[in-house]
């Protein structure tokens, strides 16, 4: 009986070894064990109990990216967070221009929820970009470049509420919804998004 004990906890080290948890602080556990007058079955109950949370440990860090990778990511979350405010700005001069005939920095702030110099600002940014121009007495008007970053901010945003729309979202919410995520979304994702819609008519 003692015999098999001790294999027992041979055993029960050696996994916890296999599963590289330090050296000293599994000695130390078994010392602790043994001082509070625990048998071999139960430190080696112990120590399978640390080697089974080292290997989740293990695992969870399996789903963990790479540093480079994490850092792609992360920088291309950060570009299109400084894409998207003008893209929101560029969309909606271009709604007020086709739907009023001119894009007024009052109205801008007024649609957009800011303050009129916060949107001052933003349309002075939208300037040095080569996005828009500000004439006087006339309000704002975009470039080439800037109807084109309204043009495929517009479609991604339809595509966005059409996708989400499909899934069960009232439209409300999806276009709300749209509004945050059309921004974020990468080109491979939006031609998936378009191929699901396609595919499910």
């Amino acid at each position: 009986m003692r015999v098999i004990a001790a294999g027992e906890l041979k055993r029960g080290r050696e996994r916890a070894y296999e599963a590289r948890a330090p050296l000293g602080r599994l000695r130390n556990v078994v010392e602790r064990a043994r001082a509070q007058g625990a048998g071999a079955a139960t430190i080696v109950r112990i120590l399978e109990d640390k080697a089974h949370k080292h290997d989740e440990a293990d695992a969870h860090k399996h789903d963990l990216a790479t540093a480079p990778v994490q850092a792609k990511r992360f920088g291309a979350a950060r570009r299109r967070r400084a894409v998207s405010m003008l893209e929101d700005y560029t969309e909606l001069i271009a709604d007020l221009i086709a739907c009023e005939g001119e894009a007024r920095t009052t109205d801008i702030a007024e649609r957009l929820g800011v303050a009129h110099p916060t949107a001052s600002k933003a349309i002075a940014r939208l300037k040095r970009e080569g996005l828009a121009v500000a004439r006087p007495y006339r309000g704002v008007f975009l470039t080439d470049a800037g109807k084109e970053m309204a043009e495929r901010s517009r479609q991604r945003h339809r595509l966005v509420v059409d996708l989400l729309r499909a899934v069960g979202v009232p439209l409300e919410a999806a276009e709300a919804d749209a509004e945050g995520v059309e921004h974020y979304v990468s080109q491979t994702t939006l031609r998936a998004f378009a191929a699901f819609l396609k595919s499910h008519g």
